[in-house]
């Protein structure tokens, strides 16, 4: 199954994580990242693309400082990201040269993606730097980036990294084998499973915390990466990122780790960007009426089912739909903005204009800017 799958795999992006990059006591693993920067040149020579996400700008920048502290507050991790960051790009620099493979340096921030023009201005630059045959290196712009604009690790950026280049496949690299059924540092009977074809609620409760001390992502946030990508429409391989030999293993169908297989109702690119990389500004509240028509029959929201508004957002923006229970629904851009919704919620569409004196269509969110959520 994995040589079919992976067999049209063109452009690959790879997360490597902290643990993989970093030796006992925190500085770099000059060692790993020559052996990693050797196996993404082959990948190269066979005509794939490779966009790197890599993390381990705050444990060099640490090292470099000389800081023993592993509870660094929000403006030492700052600092030490500033002091790693070129440190990390120069070593995979001297690492590709002998390749004759260029670096590129890239620093987002979740309010990069989350805005439409800045998303496709992102998407722009990597196509011309694979076009270059450069070998982007992207990573949390971590010495300015503050909790409203955080991915939260690179493991969510991986993934929206996935959809932003419309790649055909994430790997991401980690200190252990891949998924277990069980945390295998604590649970000897714990098993590595080889292939997950959907992410239920059950795979997603066998992911714990992280539990090193120079990352910031456990099991939890890769399965979840995984989801998300899965949800584009691309496979995820979690693997081990100190084994030798593990990028091309994986990507040529070896097995190897866990394989995450794509979802059969993916999203496309527009939806995925509403779905993961926007964050809402405030909720929707519907009826049951307005939950079964978005839920069975895929319709648009109209203001005739909605109950309530919670926060404060301009039109334009995300929000989440929930229903008569308080869940999420789904989610999507408002057509109007959370004071013209009051006004107009429960009112037929044919009334918004004389409640508002103004309309900008029948639909509070359209059907063609409306994800539904998962609760598999």
């Amino acid at each position: 199954m994995r040589k079919g799958l992976l067999q049209q795999v063109r452009r690959v992006v790879i997360k490597v994580g902290s643990r993989v990059l970093t030796v006992e006591g925190g500085g770099l693993d000059y060692d790993a990242i020559t052996r990693l920067c050797d196996e993404m040149a082959g990948l190269r020579q066979q005509g794939i693309e490779v966009i790197l996400v890599s993390s381990g700008a705050v444990a060099a920048g640490r090292d470099a400082l000389r800081s023993a502290d592993t509870t660094l507050t929000i403006p030492q991790k700052q600092a030490a990201a500033a002091v790693g960051q070129p440190l990390l790009m120069q070593a995979y620099q001297q690492a590709c040269t002998g390749h004759g493979l260029v670096t590129a340096q890239i620093l987002l921030t979740a309010e990069d993606l989350a805005n439409r023009n800045r998303f496709l201005n992102a998407r722009t630059t990597l196509e011309a730097l694979l076009a270059a045959g450069a070998l982007p290196v992207i990573n949390e712009n971590d010495s300015v980036a503050v909790a409203e604009i955080k991915f939260g690790d690179n493991d969510n950026l991986s993934a929206l990294v996935t959809s932003l280049a419309e790649a055909d496949l994430l790997l991401i690299l980690t200190d252990i084998e891949g998924l277990y059924s069980a945390n295998p540092a604590s649970d000897p009977a714990a098993e590595l499973i080889p292939l997950v074809r959907s992410i239920t609620r059950e795979i997603e409760r066998m992911a714990g915390g992280s539990a090193s001390s120079v990352g910031t992502g456990g099991m939890a946030t890769k399965v979840t990466a995984a989801k998300k990508a899965a949800r584009f429409g691309v496979p995820t391989i979690l693997a081990p990122g100190k084994q030798p030999g593990v990028i091309t293993a994986a990507v040529s169908g070896q097995e190897i780790g866990t394989l995450f297989l794509p979802a059969t109702d993916g999203l496309n690119r527009r939806k995925h960007w509403i779905a993961y990389t926007l964050r809402p500004a405030g909720k929707v509240l519907v009826d049951a009426g307005a939950q079964k028509a978005l839920v069975d029959k895929g319709t648009s929201l109209l203001p005739s089912g909605i109950t309530g508004v919670e926060g404060r957002f301009e039109r334009g923006r995300c929000v989440r739909i929930c229903g008569p229970d308080g869940s999420e629904i789904a989610r999507g851009l408002a057509d109007y903005s959370s004071s013209e919704i009051q006004l107009i919620a429960g009112h037929k569409s044919a009334e918004i204009e004389q409640l508002l004196g103004y309309r900008y269509g029948d639909d509070v969110v359209h059907r063609d800017n409306l994800v539904l959520a998962t609760h598999s």
